[in-house]
């Protein structure tokens, strides 16, 4: 039978006794009638399909509507009186549950527009409607420095708001000051015969000029920032925003080739500084105490809630979450030493895992090492290291970076060592790939200099890429060990869920998703002799080098930003809701949408590992 539409002649009723909508005036309750549209309905009859809640709001005005999950079994009867759909269904089923008449029965139909109006005009309704969008101004569950987090999308060149202003580097100290007033800018650039050659900024005059009494007549080369950081103009705004986060700095200018078109700023690029990366970089590097660092980290969470509602990539919320743990962990060095007093000789302090791969969330522990100068000795220096790197470790842990469950940590003396050491550790683990040292070769082959020496990472991996290029029995051990981590795909194709008292029916996003990318990407780069740690670009750069193919290495790169996003959503949901955020996600918080592509993204990881174990069998042999 059609479904018939008919004017709502109970509607006026229904509102004037409603909990909610009698919280608004009698005259806006007759002005809103209009707006609601009534519908009959039969008995067993599809509402709204799975997916399609979100389309509009439902106020059931005589019989019985059944909220259900076709996936998951799972149903709710709703009763007249009670609405379902946008904004009144919650976002943990919004995507996932359906609407079915279980008898003939009347809704009253709302558009969201109209909804989201009527809350901005009354703003106590919202508290009833906690699926309302996060950029709806009454919801407070909205983050506010999401519109400029959307321009991690948007190249730099659309963001220069005026001309360059250039100078001589020979003009006077007084002078630059002087224009930069009656222009009211921060900075400006040095040109030399066309050529960038430096930076002034007004931190500059005040902290180089006025602070130390420097005569303003001398040229402003004196207090420039010489060969300044610069960004290419084509370059999209994260890249800036990530560079200035990891360098604490707040003015870079733009290039077009050797041109140069302009200054980009912080302000810019972000007008939320209490959560924004640069900001948060800025204040790590201000605080003087442990305490200080302790109160920043708690605002990580928040910033990657941030990050998932501006739909930033997980490639560049993970450059981004780690920039900020990297400012931390080279903040604590800083203050270990001014405790300890300078390293009696060079060191790189170097991270491991994640943080190595600029692939970290809210949700991270700690991996790292310290590579120190041949010229340590045990006798004369190993007191200073030992507390040095515990007053780190231990720093990272109270800031909310748990010690690592295996030790893989600076402060345990295996891995605080010199060079040659650590030279003769990854000669072994190729050589010799025991069981052991396969598990350690997933922790440290995947490592980035953090502070000090680089040079001495730098030699270490030139020296270990060599080693693992072609060295087909090592390879085929680590594709062996790499297989251990399976996608949760059953015999037939369908996800399996994990099951136990420990998050039952969820999936491990970590070990059963990402991993066995992560896990694939590094067999490429060892077997191609690829220093680069980032999953994503190990695939690209495998791929040029004839590792992997490009369309597997595009697949591959496309499941890990499909699981990666899925991961740092959840997370941020459970942020919201003042839950600790893990890595174990409920099937129920995915569309159908969501869940076929799943499916998939598991499928190509599950066939390039079947490729790979292909590769190398009888390799170990």
């Amino acid at each position: 039978m059609p479904r018939e539409i008919h004017p709502p002649k109970t509607l006026a009723h229904t509102l004037a006794s409603h909990r909610v909508w009698s919280l608004i005036s009698e005259a806006d309750r007759v002005a809103l009638e209009p707006s609601f549209q009534s519908e009959s309905i039969d008995t067993a009859t599809v509402v709204l399909a799975q997916g399609q809640l979100h389309t509009r709001l439902g106020l059931i005005l005589g019989g019985e509507v059944n909220l259900i999950d076709p996936d998951l079994g799972l149903k709710i009867k709703l009763q007249p009186g009670e609405m379902f759909g946008f904004g009144a269904t919650t976002q943990l089923q919004l995507t996932t549950w359906q609407a079915k008449a279980s008898s003939r029965s009347v809704i009253a139909w709302l558009q969201p527009e109209v909804l989201i109006a009527l809350c901005l005009r009354h703003g106590e309704l919202a508290y009833f409607f906690p699926s309302l969008p996060v950029n709806t101004p009454t919801n407070h569950m909205g983050t506010p420095g999401d519109e400029a987090l959307n321009l991690l999308s948007t190249p730099i060149r659309s963001l220069i708001k005026r001309e360059p202003i250039t100078l001589s580097p020979a003009t006077s100290i007084q002078a630059v000051a002087t224009l930069m007033r009656d222009l009211r800018v921060s900075s400006v650039l040095l040109v030399e015969q066309a050529h960038l050659f430096g930076l002034v900024t007004d931190r500059d005059l005040r902290n180089r000029v006025v602070a130390q009494g420097m005569d303003i007549s001398r040229p402003v080369s004196d207090i420039a920032t010489l060969a300044p950081m610069t960004v290419a103009a084509n370059s999209p705004a994260f890249e800036a925003l990530l560079l200035m986060a990891r360098h604490n700095i707040h003015h870079m200018p733009v290039m077009d080739g050797q041109r140069i078109l302009g200054m980009i700023t912080t302000t810019d690029l972000t007008e939320q500084h209490s959560t924004s990366a640069v900001y948060l970089a800025g204040d790590i590097y201000k605080q003087t105490t442990l305490d200080g660092l302790k109160q920043i980290s708690g605002r990580i969470k928040q910033l990657q809630q941030h990050l998932a509602a501006a739909d930033a990539s997980a490639y560049s919320t993970g450059h981004i979450i780690t920039s900020i743990t990297d400012a931390i962990t080279i903040r604590l060095i800083h203050l270990a030493e001014a405790e300890l007093g300078p390293a009696p000789v060079d060191y790189v302090w170097v991270a491991a895992g994640s943080q190595a791969r600029n692939e970290q969330t809210a949700k991270s522990d700690q991996d790292n090492c310290l590579v120190l100068d041949d010229a340590y000795n045990e006798t004369l220096h190993g007191a200073y290291f030992k507390a040095f790197s515990k007053w780190v470790c231990d720093g990272l842990a109270a800031c909310g970076y748990i010690h690592c469950p295996g030790e893989m940590m600076a402060m345990t003396d295996q891995w605080r060592q010199p060079q040659r050491v650590w030279a003769e550790y990854f000669r072994k683990w190729v050589e010799q790939p025991k069981p052991k040292a396969l598990m350690l070769t997933c922790v440290f082959f995947d490592l980035r200099a953090i502070h000090g020496k680089t040079e001495l990472l730098d030699d270490l991996r030139q020296q270990v890429a060599q080693q693992t290029k072609g060295n087909s029995l090592f390879l085929a051990h680590m594709v062996s060990n790499a297989l251990k981590h399976r996608p949760p795909l059953g015999m037939f194709g369908q996800i399996t869920l994990q099951k136990g008292k420990e998050h039952p029916n969820t999936i491990d996003m970590k070990h059963t998703g990402l991993v066995p990318i992560v896990d694939l990407a590094r067999v490429y780069a060892l077997a191609a002799g690829v220093t680069v740690a980032n999953t994503h670009d190990r695939l690209e750069v495998s791929s040029q080098a004839g590792e992997v193919s490009e369309q597997a290495a595009r697949d591959l790169r496309d499941a890990l930003e499909f699981l990666g996003k899925l991961r740092i959503a959840h997370q941020a949901r459970q942020t919201a809701q003042d839950t600790p955020p893990d890595n174990y996600l409920p099937l129920e918080e995915l569309s159908n949408f969501e869940r076929s592509h799943l499916k998939e993204a598991f499928s190509v990881v599950q066939t390039l590992q079947g490729v790979l174990q292909q590769r190398y069998a009888g390799g170990r042999f």
